[in-house]
This record gives C-alpha cells, sequence and structure tokens, in this order.
C-alpha cells in the first residue's frame, strides 16, 4: 500500500505544477478588452468568451487529478492497521475458586479468629 501512496503523491506534485503552468500560460478574460476598443475585435467586452479552448480541458481534467489525488491520499492516511498486541494469542489462566471454609458447628462455642 505505500507504493500506492507513493504514485498518488507524485501524481498530485505533477498535477499541481501542470495546472500552475497552464493557468499562467491561459489568456484572461480582460486581454481583449483593448481590442475590444477600436480593434475590431468580435468578442464581447466582459462577455462569453464560447467554447473552451485545448488549455482550458486540460486545466480541467489536471485539476480532477489533483482532486481524486488528494481523496486517495486522505483515504490512505486515515486508514489504521490495529496491531493485535503482545498478548494476542494467550489465554487468560482460569483461577480455581478458594475453598469454602468448614461450617462451624452449632453445638460447639465459636472460636476467635
Amino acid at each position: 500500500m505505500e507504493w500506492f501512496k507513493t504514485l498518488l503523491i507524485v501524481l498530485q506534485v505533477i498535477s499541481a505544477l501542470a495546472v500552475i503552468l497552464l493557468v499562467l500560460l491561459q489568456q484572461g478574460k480582460g486581454a481583449d478588452m483593448g481590442a475590444a476598443f477600436g480593434s475590431g475585435s468580435s468578442a464581447s467586452l466582459f462577455g462569453a468568451s464560447g467554447s473552451a479552448n485545448f488549455l482550458s480541458h486540460t486545466t480541467a481534467i489536471f485539476a480532477a487529478v489533483f482532486f481524486v489525488c488528494t481523496l486517495g491520499i486522505t483515504w490512505i492516511g486515515n486508514k489504521k492497521e490495529v496491531s493485535p498486541g503482545i498478548l494476542s494469542g494467550t489465554v487468560a489462566p482460569v483461577v480455581a475458586p478458594a475453598p469454602a471454609p468448614p461450617a462451624q458447628d452449632p453445638t460447639k462455642p465459636a472460636v476467635p479468629k
């Protein structure tokens, strides 16, 4: 199970770096604002940008991989193995009951202890 946790951590780091890189590569919505004032751009100023491009799809995939890896690492980290302990497999000794004191004969006087 340790190799699986290591694999998830490696995938999580790779996907985190990929998301950071892809977000920095993408062009923001505000980048077309200057072009909207006289450059002849057909895009609206702050409206919908249309269908998503390759970079946004790839970012979404790497973000999903990041979240799945995070959940997997959390699940593996919370599983605790129960150790049987040092007394596992031993049987407690049977203690014989103490013998009952002999009954006092009512015809004899009581003897102090």
